[in-house]
């Protein structure tokens, strides 16, 4: 991890979230404490591991971290707020949820969310601070674990293939089997097959 980066001292939790860019299902996002004294090796950025590392490093998290949490802004929040404002949402539940509270997060990307603490953004901050790595960890199995579910749910849009996001199958899914409650209604392609089946159906 990045040395030249100042981590505060104290309960410092690592935030990152997963699912901004999907079509369907929530965003999640995971916060976490890591305990200084009992580290775990081999985190980084969620989307550079295997699944089955990934899914390792979850327990391990679980196991070891001083706190951890992780929560969802649902698809009918993302179109209401926005998925930015949905994001920080997110984000600001799973902070909230900490026990012990966090007295310093730092957050991935470029933006922070409204919190109880101070708050620091980090560009990167997946790749260069192992509590963000380890929340993006927690954000991204607890999102997949999601999408597998979802997809017995709504068979036919390979949900468990693609997680929601758009590939050229899921697009194609949803102009044959149409849209779902669980299909972002906010995002232009699933308004564009929103409105081209309406059109069809008043011709």
């Amino acid at each position: 991890m990045d040395d030249e980066l100042l981590i505060p001292d104290g309960l410092v939790a690592g935030v990152d979230e997963a699912g901004r860019g999907p079509l369907a299902g929530p965003v999640v996002a995971g916060a976490v404490i890591l305990d200084p004294h009992n580290p775990i090796e081999g985190l980084q950025d969620s989307k550079r591991l295997s699944a089955a590392r990934r899914e390792a490093l979850y327990e391990e998290i679980q196991e070891k971290a001083l706190a951890w949490a992780v929560a969802h802004a649902d698809v009918g929040e993302i179109d209401r707020i926005n998925i930015l404002q949905a994001t920080m949402l997110a984000m600001q539940r799973a902070v909230d949820a900490l026990q012990p509270a966090a007295e310093h997060a730092l957050i991935d990307g470029n933006r922070c969310p409204t919190l109880a603490c101070p708050a620091q953004a980090i560009v990167k901050g997946d790749s260069r601070v192992a509590a963000i790595s380890a929340a993006s960890i927690m954000a991204k199995v607890t999102r997949d674990r999601e999408m597998l579910s979802l997809d017995l749910q709504y068979p036919g849009y390979g949900l468990a293939q693609h997680k929601g996001y758009p590939s050229k199958a899921h697009i194609a899914a949803l102009e044959s089997l149409g849209v779902t409650p669980i299909h972002r209604r906010s995002y232009a392609p699933v308004r564009r097959v929103i409105e081209k089946q309406a059109e069809m159906s008043q011709a």
